[in-house]
């Protein structure tokens, strides 16, 4: 991976996790990642890939797959 992917891909990562953070301070929240595409500027693919990432490596936030009908449903949470 070039370092302008490695660097694209950790400035989207940080921009999913602080837009997750804010939109969470009071609670939890649920989300498909079509409906926050324009938010983050990310695709709904790369948001659900990230989703996965994050539910791993995120400790501040309780991040789960909550349903799925016409497209993932995500639920997030402060830890």
């Amino acid at each position: 991976m070039s370092t302008t992917a490695h660097s694209s891909t950790e400035s989207k990562e940080r921009r999913l996790k602080r837009y997750l953070r804010d939109r969470a301070e009071d609670g939890e929240m649920y989300f498909k990642g079509k409906f926050i595409a324009d938010d983050v500027g990310m695709s709904p693919k790369e948001i659900g890939a990230m989703m996965v990432k994050l539910s791993d490596s995120v400790n501040d936030l309780e991040i789960e797959k909550w349903s799925y009908t016409s497209a993932t449903t995500w639920r997030v949470a402060p830890a």
